[in-house]
């Protein structure tokens, strides 16, 4: 098979624009900056801390003041660099590999025709119930991640939504309402989530999966509430393409991924190229088996689905190289071009972890804490659960973990529930949705970058797309959380 040009390879999908990529880079380095004021103007503080089941597990009404004189300023420009070895450096590597993985594999999937040949016969299949499709995908993300907790590994498939997007003559931001969107909705909307709900429950004492009649009741308003407008947004599309805020920008991604344009709609499929669709298809199969049992089998450790998943589209990518009569030179040509555009990606990762860096370093992050429970114990339920909602938003801003979450609030939060007349249940309910919604919304969250990144869409068109959406969200959390508080939501 012969080599592709270099023009053919750097118009490959998953490439970062020039524009975009300092649009984001400039975002970060106000966030980075503006971190770094913060351990200036508030005071350094720590509260003592004691191993449990492994994690280190804040200690309620130990918290204390620091003598410490601020983060050094040089060290603010310098923790892109420290985090590599910080104290989030596994994080940091896995995401880094994961991006180069899938960078290369899609890489090879695209020049290929592999990626067009698994859209054509998809497209085929729904060509006549596409909204259907839309609504099954987006209750599927939206299911896992709320039942399961598969929230990472689910991210590798935004590159394979979004041309199907475009296939079934939609846009990039239909692509990623379908799968970033709904993933990050499914995630805050938790039911049975063993990442947020179960060890939010087990920090309070709270029978495993107690209450989830009133979670799935949220459950489906979520759903409804981001499945109505993406689909209305998607006929509207549909009807006049030049209305989507990305038209232009999609232009070269049309052109590949179009129903006209894919193999299904104009010749005899390639054996080889279907042959190749169906490995990567079958790697694809593991990979979400995967993912779904390492959120429902404690056995299996939950930390490695994502480096997993990088690595079984990897195999897939490369196998379906091989298939097509890729020479290994050229099967490592590729997947270096695909890996290399992946590295703009990787400066932003390093950036949106260097917040948390900060923070963390400078003291403050307890500090935060402190005064938001001082602020809690103060109030009546309905405020309590109020601000432990804020609160839970506002961490989330610098720790994107939700499990590193509850073990730094919950042991805090819990008892201060319990004096303020506010159920436990309330509380983790709270938390929840705290820590989910904004998954979408901050640049600090590294998920958020990699999703955008394997597309045309640019932080600020996301924002100005999900906006309304997101304060849509944020209304029905409160109608639900207010609901919480006065039934007495429990068992407690």
């Amino acid at each position: 098979m012969n080599s592709k040009s270099a023009t053919e390879q750097n118009d490959s999908m998953l490439k970062i624009g020039l524009r975009p990529f300092l649009t984001a880079f400039g975002i970060l380095l106000l966030l980075i900056v503006f971190s770094g004021f913060l351990t200036r103007w508030i005071p350094a503080g720590a509260y003592e801390r004691v191993e449990a089941e492994g994690r280190l597990m804040v200690v309620a009404d130990s918290f204390r003041y620091l003598d410490d004189g601020g983060y050094p300023v040089w060290r603010w420009f310098s923790a892109p660099v420290e985090v590599i070895w910080g104290d989030n450096r596994l994080m940091v590597l896995v995401l880094s590999l994961f991006m180069i993985f899938l960078g290369g594999s899609f890489a090879v999937l695209e020049k290929g025709g592999v990626m067009q040949e698994l859209l054509a016969g998809t497209v085929e299949r729904f060509k006549d119930n596409k909204y259907r499709l839309l609504g099954v995908i987006m209750f599927v993300m939206m299911f896992l991640a709320a039942f399961v907790g598969v929230y990472e590994g689910l991210v590798p498939l935004i590159v394979i939504i979004v041309p199907l997007s475009l296939a079934l003559g939609w846009d990039s931001l239909t692509g990623l309402g379908m799968s970033l969107l709904a993933l990050s909705f499914g995630f805050a909307a938790a039911v049975t989530n063993p990442f947020t709900i179960a060890v939010a429950q087990e920090l309070s004492d709270l029978p495993l999966f107690s209450g989830a009649w009133f979670r799935i009741l949220f459950f489906i308003a979520t759903y409804l509430l981001c499945y109505i407008p993406v689909s209305r947004y998607a006929r509207k599309v549909e009807k006049d393409p030049t209305h989507s805020p990305v038209y232009e920008a999609d232009n070269k991604l049309r052109e590949k991924f179009s129903s006209g344009a894919l193999p299904g709609s104009r010749q005899k499929s390639d054996p080889l190229k279907v042959k190749a669709a169906l490995w990567f298809g079958a790697c694809l199969g593991i990979a979400i088996v995967f993912m779904i049992l390492a959120g429902l089998i404690p056995a299996l450790p939950s930390d490695a689905a994502f480096p997993a998943v990088a690595l079984l589209f990897l195999i897939g990518g490369a196998g379906a190289g091989k298939i097509i009569g890729y020479s290994l030179l050229e099967l490592l040509k590729e997947l270096g071009a695909g890996a290399l555009n992946m590295l703009p990606g990787i400066v932003l990762i390093l950036m949106a972890m260097s917040v948390p860096h900060i923070m963390t370093r400078g003291n403050v992050m307890d500090t935060i804490l402190f005064y938001a429970s001082e602020s809690i114990k103060d109030t009546n339920p309905y405020l309590a659960a109020f601000y432990i909602y804020l609160l839970t938003l506002a961490l989330n801003f610098f720790i994107s973990s939700a499990s590193a979450k509850a073990f730094l609030v919950m042991p805090i939060i819990a008892p201060l529930a319990d004096l303020v007349g506010l159920t436990r249940q309330t509380a983790v309910f709270a938390f929840d949705m705290g820590d989910g919604f904004s998954n979408m919304i901050f640049p600090t969250n590294a998920l958020l970058l990699i999703g955008l990144s394997f597309t045309v869409v640019s932080y600020p068109k996301w924002m100005k797309w999900t906006w309304k959406m997101q304060v849509g969200i944020a209304g029905l959390s409160m109608i639900f959380l207010m609901a919480a508080v006065a039934i007495g939501f429990g068992p407690f």
